[in-house]
């Protein structure tokens, strides 16, 4: 299969039928065992400093992976990959542009994907069948995202990591689906986490600190059981159409659909605060303002860049917001001892 790489998460059963193997930049970007490096391809090629490090990043990969054909979303992800868009046509790459609607209607979205179908010189009714096959994929992601929140056998990273990889199911779908159910298979056999640890949400785009942010938040006393955009990726509510199941993806649209969502979600998952991670640079930071003033618990607003490592200062902040937590609850029950 052709390689195709993309930018962000879009319909790959379309690109999967007309005989691509769709790759997502991002995710080659921050497994590189040198991300660094792949920003400063960027950099050199005369990338702002006061650019999105991920930006860079798959302008990186795209130069040094080989990378020839690329889907970029104009709307409905980052603004500045309408400019990288332009940038990789400079270069020579070709590019195929694909904007969601403005909103999250069947019908808009209907038209989106019959146009990108016929760019890609396939059909619906191929991408159909595509989808049928990976439903078997996306309904171990949803066992393996219940065997976290609910039963506490698999820790935020492996929640994170097998949910972030949705977007292109690690460039083979069959080969993702076998190693998920090894993984699910060893996660059922492990005793679960302690009922007493603290519950994180951690709502945002997938950070640059990736295993190291979740790594630290277990160390003291606390897991995530709610990855907010790495669950949109995974597409639990599929609908009846692939024009419904790219409706229900909150990510692209309105805000105020990703708050609805999220409250839900930390309901269910009983959640006792939420970590909000925030790229530098991104217009996405201002929505921080919304979602401060819409859910009701405690939030703490983590920012990076490019360092890829937790700071100490950020670590002292992520440690003074647990401890915080962890007095709200002991508060808590005790207030409702004194009620009781």
């Amino acid at each position: 299969m052709t390689k195709i790489g993309i930018t962000t998460t879009v319909p790959l059963e379309i690109l999967i039928a007309a005989g691509y193997q769709p790759i997502d930049l991002n995710n080659v970007f921050i497994t590189d065992p040198n991300p660094e490096r792949l920003v400063d391809i960027a950099e050199k090629a005369g990338f702002p400093l006061n650019c999105c490090s991920w930006i860079k990043g798959i302008y990186g990969v795209c130069m040094d992976y080989g990378i020839d054909t690329v889907v970029c979303v104009t709307n409905g992800d980052c603004s500045n990959t309408n400019m990288l868009m332009e940038v990789l046509k400079l270069k020579g790459l070709e590019v195929v542009p694909f904007a969601y609607p403005d909103q999250p209607l069947p019908k808009l979205m209907q038209q989106t994907l019959e146009t990108l179908a016929t760019t890609l010189d396939t059909t619906l009714e191929t991408a159909n069948v595509v989808r049928g096959k990976l439903k078997s994929c996306r309904d171990l992601v949803v066992k393996l995202d219940q065997l976290t929140w609910k039963d506490g056998l698999v820790s935020g990273f492996e929640n994170h990591l097998w949910l972030v990889s949705t977007s292109d199911f690690n460039q083979d779908y069959r080969e993702y689906h076998q190693q998920l159910q090894e993984l699910i298979v060893t996660c059922q056999q492990r005793q679960p986490y302690p009922p007493e640890t603290l519950r994180i949400a951690y709502i945002g785009v997938p950070s640059v600190y990736a295993q190291d942010l979740y790594r630290y938040i277990e160390s003291n006393g606390a897991r995530v059981v709610f990855n907010e955009i790495q669950h949109q990726f995974a597409m639990s509510q599929s609908g009846d159409s692939l024009a419904e199941q790219y409706s229900n993806f909150t990510y692209p649209y309105s805000i105020c659909w990703r708050v609805k969502d999220i409250a839900a979600e930390i309901k269910k998952r009983q959640v006792d605060g939420v970590i909000h991670y925030v790229q530098a640079f991104c217009h996405r930071t201002i929505g921080d303002i919304i979602f401060r003033d819409a859910l009701k618990l405690p939030i703490l607003t983590l920012e990076g860049n490019n360092d890829f490592y937790l700071t100490q200062h950020l670590k002292t902040r992520i440690e003074a917001f647990l401890d915080m937590l962890e007095r709200n609850r002991k508060g808590s029950k005790y207030n409702q001892q004194v009620l009781a």
